[in-house]
Parts: C-alpha cells; structure tokens; sequence
C-alpha cells in the first residue's frame, strides 16, 4: 500500500515541480520576480525589530497565510511548490506518509501580525498544499512588534514597514498619538517625514530658543503640521480622488507638490492651494473623458474667444479654505517700465496693508532666443524698494519669458487678485478687440483683476456698477466685504441703458445690503454705465470703481463691444472687474 501512494506521489511531486517552474516564468515576464518568492524570517525580524517572547501553542492555522520560512525561503515559491532544490524522494516520502492514519504531524512556525514562516514542516507545507487542503496544524510562536503584516505581503511593503518600525521608534507617535493613521504606501515615505520632522524641530529650537527633543518636535509637527493638512485633505474628498493612496501619501505628494509650484512661481502658494491644484490636475474627476474634451475645445479655441472660467470660480475657491482671514491674500502686480505699473503697485501696497497680503512683483517679456532674463531686472530693485519702504512684510519678485496672457493667467490660479497697469484699453473697432491682451486677460483669469490707470487714493468711497447680472453680483460681494471690514462708503449705480427692470434690480440690491451697517446710496441713472460713472466722477469722490466682468456671449461682444469695455477706455480710476 505504501509502495503505491509513495509512487503516486513523486507523480505529484512532478506536476508540482511544472507548476512552480510555470510560475516562475510567468513571474518573470510581468516584471514581479519577488512576488512568487518566499521571505526569510530572519530578514524580515531585524528589519521590524520583532521580539520572540509568546510561548509555543498548537492550533489551526491557514495555509495562505504563510509567507516564508526560517531557512528554506529558496526552496520552495510563494505558493510553497516545489523548486529543483528540493529532492523529489524525501517529499514524495512525506506525501506517501500523510496518506495513512496519522495524517501530517503539526509544524512549527513563527507569527508576526497575520502571517507565518516556517521553522519546522516546509515540506508538510507543500505537501498539504498540493492535496488542496487549507489549513494545517501548527506549534505557534508569537512574534511582536511595532507593525502588522498581510498574507499578501510584498518585499516592497517590508521595505515599508521596516522604514515605519524606524520612524515609530524614533518618534514614538504611535503610543503619543495612538489611532493616527500614517500608513504610507511607497518605500520613502517615513525616512522623508523624519526629515520634516527634523526641518521642524530646528524651527521650533530657533524660535524657543532651546534644544527640542526628538518626540516633542514629532508631537507638535503632527498637530501643527500634519493632522491639518489631513483635515484639508479630508474637506476636499481627495482620498476620493486617489482611492489608490492614503493620507500620508497625499501629505508628502502635497508637500512635493508645493515645493515645485514654489520653485516655478518664485513664492510659496500654501498648502490649501498645493491641495486644491493637485486635485485639479490629476483627480479622477480631471481625468474624465467629458473634462479632457473641455480641455481640447479650450486648446482649439482662440484665446480672445474662450468664455474663461465660469462667474463665481473665485469665490467658490474661497468658500472651501477651511482658514480665511481675507479675502485678498496673494497679490500679483504685473510690471512693465511704464507709470501706470508703479500705481498698480502702490495700489497693491494700500491693499497688503488692509489684508496683510503678500506682494508678487511679476514682469513677463516676449520669448526671444538668446533673451537674458537680467536685461529686465531693472524693474526688481525699485519694487524692493518700494515694499521695503512701505513697510511690506512678505514680497517677491519674478522675470519670465512668454506669452503674457497664457502666463499671467495660470500664476493667477494661485493668487487672489491681479493687478494690472491700464496702459492700453480696448479699443472701440472689433478688430482692435479681437486682438485685445487686455480683454483676452480679463476673460480667461480665474481671480478679479484691479486695473490701475491713474494714482490711486485708496477704497474710502466705492462705486459698484450693478446691473442684476451674475458677475455684478461678484461685484457686490467684494464691495460689501470692503465696506463692512473697512468702513468704505458704498454707492450702487444702477444704468437703465438696455435694463428692462432697472428699479427692480435696484430694490434687490438694497434688500441684500440692508443686512450690513454700510453707508450707501443708490442711484439710477439713464445714460450708459461709463457715461454715468464719468459724471458722478466730476460730482464727487470715487476711489474706486467695481463692476462684473464681460458677459456670456462673447462674439457680441467681440464685434459689439461691451460695457466693459467701455468703463476701461473712458474712467480714468482703479476700476476691480470681477467675476
């Protein structure tokens, strides 16, 4: 009887033999070698520090959950088959021996989190494994240590949790701040949030003025640092967007991401605005086939005729900052060698003070070959100047080569307001129109832009051209924020020029500001729009003007022109064009 289950079973060892070779191949042609091996134990302990203390216990373990073994992790693939080290005699003998009464003896194995390897048994493994059964019985030694491992571990995911075991030692976060989620997902991850932990806790010594241990500076970086960006992260649904990550997986990509915006705009964007573009470029909803068309529209549609980003875009990015101070946080002045740039500033400089914004001194020049940024550096030194004077806290400046829409435009995406010097309206022919910087700008900027023609005297008295329309409306949300945090005097000019209801959009308006203590009037005026702010300019004083931006069609626009366009050519005062 024996005779015929032992030659039953080197016929079994053989099958197992070609299907270990099978695997191994397939391993080989997906690029995965690795994962159909066994790990070493030994390895695997002193990268976790784990600690053999739990003595032995017999119970029933599971098969697939074995993962590797003491000393014969080459013998034998993840799926325990057999390789051509292991002699075909001796495990067709313990495959003859299982078929009796006694069945296979226990094994004994060592546990660390969900999985096991093998101290003694290998071959017991392999042989239950090819008569198909799924548990085994088994002397269990616990293993501890600071992390868990998964039956479907990988030899990158212990490069993982070896760096883990590391960075929880040194940090001591998981007993410091226990239930945090730090789960990281690619190898780096920890060695790279050591190193944050460590830029950290050099600050934290400069401004206290003492050396900061190791696990305070941990404890502080995670409730200053880390666990708000979390929170930011969680408002946005970004792990929506990137099933695939975790939350430290976005908090370093975040990190990574605001870094290389940095360096590209020459100043830091915030880690909100890190988030918010990150989501933008590279979420799923970014990745959808209706977006990606959107995408190629707008890149087949000439600039001067794209619609921009839809009325209240701005406002929106505002609405989903889980800290806002101000409205006007990030200031970019666009320079030129003319007048009218150092008034954009010095009305960029009124601003900062209000809102504590920071100043982003911007000159874009055409691309040229051979063009060297310095020729244009003259503009730096008077702009350092001027902030350095005025008292500014935060400022920069920065020269690019390009196309002055296209560029300003993307930086705007990280700014709350552009500042533009007014040194070529639009004109009143629809060719001139067509070809407009000035218009393509304002329609396809994604913040309010502030045009500055003349000196500026401040926000003390505002006159809010307001016609019912969606981006007058923006308009009133910005005048109202000004004259309930800074007292400005508000007047509402209601032109009944091409309106069917002026008295109507007129009462809406009052109703919304009756909620404010503002000092208001509201006037209604026959005349066109610029007509009528040129008139109350010479009646009496007007700081600045705001008004919604171009409307929705934009080829009667084009070759109509707009009312827009015609404030821009006629008033000469900072005029806020919202949208």
């Amino acid at each position: 009887m024996f005779r015929n289950y032992y030659i039953k079973a080197l016929e079994d060892y053989r099958k197992a033999r070609r299907k270990a070779a099978i695997d191994e191949l397939l391993a080989r042609i997906s690029g995965t070698p690795q994962k159909s091996d066994l790990l070493s134990y030994e390895e695997v302990r002193q990268q976790l520090q784990a600690i053999e203390k739990s003595p032995q216990r017999l119970e029933e373990i599971t098969l697939d959950a074995i993962v590797g073994s003491v000393g014969r992790y080459h013998d034998f693939t993840r799926k325990y088959l057999p390789k051509s080290a292991i002699d075909e005699k001796r495990w067709a003998r313990v495959m003859a021996t299982s078929q009796g009464l006694s069945g296979l003896p226990p094994i004994e194995v060592y546990q660390i989190g969900k999985v096991y390897f093998v101290k003694d048994g290998n071959h017991r493994v392999s042989v239950a494994r090819q008569m198909g059964n799924k548990t085994i019985q088994a002397f269990v030694t616990a293993v501890e240590t600071k992390v868990d491992l998964a039956p479907d571990v990988t030899p990158d995911d212990l490069i993982i949790k070896s760096e883990l075991v590391n960075f929880l030692d040194k940090t001591n976060l998981d007993k410091l701040k226990p239930g945090a989620d730090l789960t990281a997902t690619k190898p780096g991850a920890y060695p790279t949030l050591l190193e944050h932990i460590a830029v950290h806790r050099y600050f934290m010594g400069v401004e206290q003025e003492r050396e900061i241990p190791f696990q305070e500076a941990s404890v502080h970086w995670f409730e200053e640092i880390f666990q708000p960006t979390v929170n930011i992260i969680n408002k946005r649904g970004l792990l929506d967007d990137f099933p695939d990550r975790t939350v430290t997986d976005l908090y370093l990509w975040a990190a990574d991401h605001r870094a290389a915006l940095a360096d590209q705009l020459g100043w830091d964007i915030g880690t909100e605005a890190a988030i918010s573009d990150l989501s933008e470029k590279h979420g799923q909803r970014s990745q959808s086939i209706l977006n990606k068309l959107r995408q190629l529209i707008s890149w087949l549609m000439p600039d001067s005729l794209e619609s921009g980003p839809p009325p209240g875009t701005w406002r929106n990015k505002l609405a989903r900052m889980t800290v806002l101070q101000h409205l006007f946080n990030d200031l970019i002045i666009a320079l030129d060698d003319s007048d009218n740039a150092w008034h954009a500033l010095e009305m960029g400089i009124q601003l900062s003070h209000l809102e504590n914004s920071r100043l982003h001194g911007l000159h874009i020049h055409p691309e040229q070959e051979g063009d060297d940024p310095g020729d244009h550096s003259e503009l730096q030194e008077p702009f350092y100047q001027r902030c350095q004077q005025a008292g500014i806290p935060q400022f920069d400046f920065k020269i690019v080569a390009g196309e002055v829409g296209k560029i300003l435009c993307d930086q705007a995406r990280f700014a709350d307001l552009i500042l533009l010097p007014l040194n070529h309206p639009p004109g009143d022919k629809a060719i001139t129109r067509l070809s407009s910087g000035l218009i393509t700008i304002i329609r396809n900027c994604p913040v309010p832009i502030l045009s500055v023609p003349s000196p500026p005297t401040g926000i003390h008295s505002i006159l809010l051209a307001f016609d019912g329309s969606i981006k007058s409306w923006e308009a009133m949300y910005i005048a109202t924020y000004f004259g309930s945090q800074y007292g400005s005097k508000l007047a509402v000019l209601t032109s009944s020029d091409g309106l069917t209801n002026p008295e109507e959009i007129q009462r809406e308006a009052e109703e919304y500001l009756s909620q404010f203590p503002i000092t208001t009037d509201f006037l209604l005026r026959e005349d066109p729009v610029a007509t009528a702010i040129a008139d109350l300019k010479h009646e009496r004083e007007i700081d600045l003007v705001m008004i919604g931006g171009y409307g929705g069609n934009v080829l009667r626009d084009v070759v109509l022109g707009s009312k827009v366009d015609e404030v821009l050519r006629e008033i000469q005062l900072p005029i806020l064009i919202c949208r």
